[in-house]
């Protein structure tokens, strides 16, 4: 049964990033590492774009899943961030689950690793509390494609919206004429064929 389309409200939306920490990120092998950590990169650029409420947490991180991906502290310096003792599911963390109501926010924009425990476990939690949630599926990852095949569709099924970090930054923005110098700066930064498309238009445009 298809869902009615809910889209992306940048007034109302909040981003979680889940254990992006350095030793999770070996594990990810369905997607080029890279590619992976520039999408991841490319979320959180977006989220303080457009200046979302953004909450990191991270699972025991004195164990082997390792520090929160330093570059992510770098841009949220001032965020909630709720190192988590050893709780798998972040929704069992209540410490996490108050920084989220705390912003008043009903949808959910969510990315981490790996996909089918720390995206899915708090993605159903949220969506059986009534939340709208957004998984952004390429800045999270995990084992193979079979494990992440798995985790989209059992997210799917219960009401999640599956979707990239570029259908999240155009959806929350809506109209270019908002600006285009600076998402389009934004994307040139994580999208090389982008940088060219923007390189063409300011030449075009600057002799005008």
């Amino acid at each position: 049964m298809s869902k009615p389309y809910v889209r992306l409200d940048k007034n109302n939306a909040a981003v979680l990033l889940v254990d992006h920490q350095t030793g999770l990120l070996s594990l990810v092998r369905d997607i080029d590492p890279d590619k992976f950590k520039n999408n991841v990169l490319a979320l959180a650029d977006l989220a303080a774009y457009f200046k979302l409420p953004t909450i990191l947490t991270t699972s025991f991180e004195e164990g082997p899943n390792g520090p929160l991906v330093p570059e992510l502290k770098e841009i949220f310096p001032t965020a909630p961030f709720i190192a988590r003792p050893g709780q798998i599911n972040a929704w069992d963390n209540e410490e996490f689950v108050a920084a989220i109501k705390a912003t008043g926010k009903k949808q959910l924009i969510i990315a981490g690793v790996v996909t089918e425990v720390c995206v899915a476990f708090p993605t159903l939690s949220a969506l059986a509390e009534g939340f709208d949630v957004f998984v952004v599926t390429d800045a999270s990852g995990t084992f193979n494609e079979l494990t992440r095949a798995s985790a989209w569709q059992r997210m799917s099924d219960a009401g999640a919206q599956l979707m990239t970090w570029f259908g999240v930054a155009c959806e929350l923005h809506r109209d270019w004429r908002n600006d285009v110098e600076g998402l389009g700066q934004l994307f040139s930064n994580h999208i090389p064929d982008y940088r060219n498309l923007i390189n063409s238009y300011t030449t075009l445009t600057s002799g005008k």
